[in-house]
């Protein structure tokens, strides 16, 4: 979302009003949607029909509900598989324009009937509401638009208009005011992150700083302090993974032991894994008086997993040895999920989205070989976790978002929104 303009409010906050009746303007456009990398496949060409509904008039303090309906996708389902009810969610953003430039954040339930192989995508309307903070004439026009499929695995098909698009609806804002605020939606990606490095949501700011300061005083143990990150994964990952991530350190000589944890969240195992087959690893950023990173390492699950059941990652481990005299600071960094189902390990590499607080602040001494101007894993080793620890929080999209991309199907090639993928047979997974 963008930094002016109006605010998104989803998920209730705040009583929507509308001083005019609701109007609603059909506009198509040329679409071009993208299918995950792992598909192979070129992107697909269609048209996009989109209905929106907005108030015609309003004043300034209003919030107000706009609707996008997707009368047509740009592309149907292919002749493949079935979607099952229940299981499509389609999220856009919506430009707005004339008296402010912003962008409006849409999204939709997971909703939908069952949608045979070869006929249209039905799918949900999408909804936002803007807060409307300064006088004059509002145009909203659709823009992109991502339709996720939960299963048998969760993916998503990201399309963008590939001409200019007619304004879909116009809203007339009376008595004039001051400025306008912004505010984060309910979905990943409606915050935005400043150049302050701080991130802006609600129409709060969270400062980025370091925490757990330590180092000396005869001191040994380091606590480091809570700290959210969202992460963008790479296919066949999840698009992204939010989580609460802590760092803390124990002095071991002139080094540090490291514990990374992430939070406490519930994730179903999007398939029977057997013991040992999924593993955690993060590439902990160094930064203040040090710099470099320090690789962490979690161990396998250490029990069978079955499909549906809530997952933990376990704690991952390393040493850090630092290569500067002064305050140094230590925050998440690249989390990378391993699956190793005998043969070629699927990795996944989650880099860390926007900006991001220290969790930890140590006083440091240089040691010899230590981790100053240092590359990935510089100034540490790692050593498994254990195999107690955080669970992995929850992608924004329910239940069924964190890693369902590796609910690896039967020997099958499944088409979802034009892509086709190709998964590890179900007796990979059971061995």
């Amino acid at each position: 979302m963008s930094a002016a303009g109006v605010a998104l409010m989803l998920g209730g906050a705040g009583i929507l009003l509308a001083a005019a009746p609701a109007q609603a303007a059909e506009v198509s456009f040329k679409t071009e949607c993208v299918p995950p990398a792992i598909s192979g496949m070129p992107p697909v060409q269609g048209t996009t029909k989109v209905q929106i509904t907005a108030p015609a008039e309003a004043k300034v303090g209003d919030e107000v509900e706009v609707v996008w309906k997707t009368v047509e996708a740009a592309s149907k389902n292919p002749d493949v598989l079935d979607l099952e009810k229940d299981t499509v969610k389609p999220t856009g953003v919506i430009k707005v324009g004339g008296a402010v430039t912003a962008t409006l954040a849409m999204e939709g339930p997971r909703q939908n009937p069952p949608i045979p192989k070869n006929s249209p995508m039905v799918l949900p309307d999408m909804k936002g509401t803007l807060k409307l903070e300064k006088a004059g004439e509002i145009t909203l026009t659709p823009d992109k638009y991502t339709i996720n499929v939960s299963k048998p695995m969760s993916t998503d098909t990201k399309c963008s208009p590939k001409e200019t698009v007619a304004v879909g609806a116009t809203i007339k804002v009376t008595d004039g005011g001051g400025g306008a605020t912004t505010s984060g939606g309910s979905t990943s990606g409606s915050s935005t992150t400043g150049s302050s490095g701080s991130t802006t949501a609600g129409g709060s700011t969270s400062s980025s700083g370091g925490g757990g300061g330590g180092g000396g005083g005869g001191r040994t143990d380091f606590p480091g302090k809570e700290v959210s990150v969202q992460f963008a994964c790479q296919s066949p990952g999840p698009a992204t993974i939010t989580s609460k991530v802590t760092i803390d350190a124990k002095k071991n000589g002139g080094s540090y032991d490291l514990t990374v944890k992430t939070a406490k969240g519930v994730m179903n195992s999007p398939a029977p894994l057997p013991a040992g087959a999924l593993k955690p690893s993060m590439a902990v950023k160094l930064g203040g008086a040090d710099s470099g990173t320090v690789k962490v390492e979690g161990p396998g699950n250490p029990a069978p997993l079955e499909q549906g059941k809530p997952v933990d990652l376990p704690d991952m481990k390393g040493t850090y040895k630092p290569g500067a005299t002064g305050t140094s600071t230590l925050s998440p960094g690249t989390l990378t999920i391993t699956v190793n189902l005998g043969g070629s390990p699927i990795v996944i590499p989650c880099q860390v989205k926007g900006s991001v607080q220290a969790s930890l602040e140590l006083d440091t001494s240089e040691q010899p070989g230590g981790a100053a101007g240092g590359g990935d894993a510089a100034g540490g080793t790692t050593s498994g976790g254990t195999a107690s620890g955080g669970g992995l929080a929850d992608t924004g999209a329910e239940d069924d978002g964190a890693l369902r991309a590796l609910a690896l199907v039967a020997g099958t090639v499944i088409l979802l929104g034009g892509a086709v993928f190709t998964f590890t047979p179900w007796t990979r997974l059971r061995r």
